[in-house]
């Protein structure tokens, strides 16, 4: 065993019997890198991830090749979903030098940290352009020993422009509503409008960008969301036996999946089909969003009530194997499209009665792995949903599935990152603090818990004293008073979850609108500017942002619901989808918005505000009825 043996990620424990000598990110490996002045070889991974497991096989479980990893370097692993901070610095410095990244991601740093090269998978010999990873070994050990002064210049220069991204200004420009008209305008550049989505190959869910244009629902931004959830949901990426999504398509079709399933994906897709749905009304829509729910409470739900990270891509060693199909396993021969190794994955439409079929013969097969850390903003976004769903749908079960996620992710004094078999794994970051507390402004909604409202205004003001940055606005990754690392990270595009910055951004303006914090949407607003110059270039990366910036815009509608959220008349005010409304649910006179407000002869009642202004009472349900 080397020194991953005692850590809580399932992705470090899968290696922690590899030959390499490998340590955990941390003072230790730092320490003895100085000492003996090598090189750090930095791998980051994840659990889920296929090739991870590819070039582990191939090269971290190879005696020779571990003996020069071990010979020459200092060996660190590292989760990105346990630490996104060191992820997201080392990612930016493999893009500078390759113009690309990915995972499995190989970075070689000096003693102090700063990169100096780096790549994502090596092969164990020579192919397609790219050396063995023991020639990429050899090389880098050799250039610093014999090139020592100009490697470490280089690292130095290579981490000064990775960490000046952080010290960027607010733009000077005007913010004005042009912006939501001109990104909408943006989008439709690159749009593919055969099967949606941006972009060629590999293509990824664009959730953030669909709920942008959802907003906007133009005939132009109806057509490019209908095309794409249609196109993600015809079968291969989607999975029409078991419902929710894999992680991303390899090809434009949204057809051949790479096998892994996050959380992240079902959760913010499930919410998007489910706002099609409350806007269209199609059936498709509607079924879709149960099928990816009712997969995550069988899937990923773990017996505290939070829910697991993810599936893995490969079963038995094999990619794809639970999910793929022959004629011969039963599966309709005109919904098979080829995959490999003789076999292929499902596209169509699958009646009720052969779905259920195929589920149950599916199920008599091995399963792949899971991760089963609970990372407290993934779980946030499976909150959102479950609520928002469980409200909507009339399925009480989903609204009492967010209700256990929320109180499992909660259950420590202070959020943390991520907590597997009771063991925790350090601090919240930026996006951990914002996503929790989307989630629990819609638990509210659905529930009329009080204390869920008050929880997320808590996480709200924390994220806002831990993370922020007074000199240029905005919110760093990782707390202010945390591990400094060799550079501050903004995140600020969505990849592929909401960026922490726009998530929150969007959470203070609803949190502000609900208690008449000026400040809390100012702090919104510092995010806005540091992207304003950005989002024109690049709208499909800033999806969330712009769903933000919606809300900004808007003219502030508040409803103060005084009396259950299921009562008759609390339920006509919330029908339909009302993204650009902020709701409260009381009665609840520490709560600026509901203060004053109670029932009406007895009877529930909902007040339609605008800046706290508020018209007279209704308590009959038929006044909300278009």
């Amino acid at each position: 065993m080397n020194h991953l043996a005692d850590e809580t990620s399932p992705y470090l424990l899968q290696h922690a019997r590899n030959p390499v000598d490998w340590h955990p990110w941390g003072e230790e490996a730092f320490a003895r890198a100085r000492d003996e002045d090598k090189p750090i070889l930095l791998s980051i991974g994840y659990a889920a991830c296929h090739w991870c497991h590819v070039m582990a096989h191939e090269s971290f479980e190879d005696p020779d090749v571990a003996r020069l990893m071990n010979e020459r370097f200092v060996n660190v692993k590292v989760d990105r979903e346990e630490r996104p901070d060191v992820d997201a610095v080392y990612m930016d410095a493999v893009v500078a030098l390759t113009g690309h990244g990915g995972w499995p991601m190989t970075v070689f740093l000096t003693p102090e940290r700063e990169p100096f090269l780096g790549g994502t998978y090596f092969p164990p010999e020579p192919r397609h352009g790219l050396p063995s990873f023991t020639q990429v070994l050899a090389a880098v050990s050799d250039a610093y020993r014999e090139r020592h002064g100009e490697v470490v210049q280089q690292a130095r220069q290579l981490t000064e422009a990775i960490a000046s991204s952080a010290r960027a200004g607010p733009s000077s420009e005007p913010l004005t509503e042009s912006l939501l008209a001109e990104a909408e305008r943006g989008l439709r550049h690159g749009f593919d409008p055969v099967s949606g989505g941006w972009g060629t190959a590999p293509k990824f869910p664009p959730a953030p960008a669909l709920e942008f244009l959802l907003r906007r629902d133009s005939d132009e931004a109806r057509a490019m969301v209908r095309t794409t959830l249609d196109g993600m949901a015809a079968g291969g990426m989607y999975d029409l036996v078991g419902g929710g999504f894999h992680r991303y398509s390899v090809d434009a079709r949204w057809l051949v999946p790479h096998f892994e399933k996050m959380l992240y994906d079902n959760a913010l897709l499930a919410a998007t089909y489910l706002h099609a749905w409350a806007l269209w009304g199609e059936e498709r829509d509607r079924v879709v969003v149960e099928q990816t729910l009712d997969y995550l409470l069988r899937e990923l739900r773990l017996p505290d009530g939070a829910f697991a990270s993810a599936q893995d891509a490969d079963t038995d060693g094999v990619e794809g194997l639970t999910f793929t199909w022959t004629v011969e396993e039963g599966a309709p021969a005109e919904l098979l499209e080829p995959f490999e190794d003789g076999r292929s994955v499902l596209r169509g439409t699958l009646d009720e009665e052969t779905r259920v079929r195929l589920f149950d013969l599916r199920e008599q097969r091995p399963k792949p792995a899971r991760d089963d850390k609970a990372i407290s903003s993934w779980n946030g976004l499976a909150i959102a949903a479950l609520a928002e769903a469980g409200r909507r749908l009339g399925r009480a079960e989903y609204v009492h599935a967010g209700v256990a996620a929320a109180e499992s992710v909660l259950r420590e004094p202070e959020l943390v990152r991520s907590r597997r078999e009771g063991r925790t794994s350090g601090p919240g970051f930026l996006d951990d603090y914002a996503n929790v507390a989307h989630g629990l402004l819609e638990l509210h909604v659905a529930t009329g818990d009080l204390r869920w409202l008050e929880e997320a205004r808590r996480l709200a003001e924390e994220a806002v004293a831990r993370f922020g940055d007074d000199a240029h606005g905005g919110f760093f990754l990782a707390p202010r008073d945390g591990e400094r690392l060799v550079a501050e990270k903004k995140e600020l595009d969505d990849h592929p979850i909401p960026s922490g910055n726009a998530m929150l951004a969007h959470v203070l303006l609803r949190v502000a609108r609900i208690y008449g914090d000026d400040e809390l949407e100012r702090r919104a607003v510092g995010v806005f500017r540091l992207l304003r110059d950005a989002i024109p270039r690049s709208p499909s990366a800033f999806g969330w942002a712009l769903v933000a910036l919606d809300l900004h815009f808007s003219p502030p509608r508040e409803l103060a619901v005084v009396g259950p959220p299921d009562s008759d008349v609390a339920r006509a005010a919330l029908a339909g989808w009302q993204p650009a409304t902020v709701v409260a649910v009381g009665p609840a006179e520490a709560v600026p918005l509901l203060a004053g407000k109670g029932l009406v002869d007895g009877r529930p009642a909902v007040y339609v505000c605008e800046r706290f202004a508020c018209q007279a009472p209704e308590t009959d349900p038929a006044a909300f009825v278009a």
